[in-house]
């Protein structure tokens, strides 16, 4: 039986530094996992991009591919954005795909592919009035949002504990969307 195949994709926000351990708990999940990084998170894992390579046993995407290239990653059975940062939950929500990780998410929402997000900013950035909009659009796509009690919650600025960051219960959230769509 083969493993169903997870995309996690992570932004550049603190809990990324750390995303091997979101790859472990989805690996002990029972997932394959495929990672995918914004552009500015991949310049966080640079260094160590043959170590998650290694880890996840697929090559580390952080962009779009040429016409002529073939995909390298499998098809997705769902996907988790986490950390979600505040600049890639409303370029999302504005229906913006600049990037692979948001293209991949944003597609796969109206594919019928099971999408997770969990946020990770500021209460200053969190109270910018386009955040509450875009966390509204994603829901209204099916997105499952861990925010509030669900998820890390907005955290004073300079005060983020991004190795607190609630991977186990991201993962777990997964399970919910593959069974009942997140309800």
């Amino acid at each position: 039986m083969t493993k169903p195949v997870l995309y996690l994709i992570a932004c550049a926000a603190g809990p990324a530094q750390y995303v091997d351990e979101g790859v472990r708990a989805a690996q002990e999940a029972g997932w394959d996992v495929c990672l995918v990084l914004t552009p500015s998170a991949a310049r966080w894992w640079e260094p160590r991009m043959a170590e998650m390579a290694e880890l996840t046993g697929h090559p580390v995407r952080s962009q779009y591919k040429l016409p002529w290239e073939k995909d390298v990653l499998p098809k997705a059975s769902a996907m988790l954005v986490a950390p979600m940062s505040s600049t890639t939950l409303n370029k999302w929500g504005a229906g913006i795909s600049d990037t692979l990780a948001i293209g991949l998410a944003s597609e796969a929402a109206h594919l019928g592919v099971p999408v997770a997000a969990v946020p990770h900013f500021n209460q200053a950035q969190g109270a910018q009035p386009a955040v509450a909009r875009s966390l509204a659009v994603l829901r209204e796509q099916g997105v499952l949002v861990l925010d509030g009690p669900q998820g890390p919650g907005a955290h004073p600025p300079e005060q983020g504990d991004p190795r607190g960051f609630p991977w186990a219960r991201a993962v777990g959230a997964l399970g919910r969307l593959l069974t009942d769509g997140g309800r």
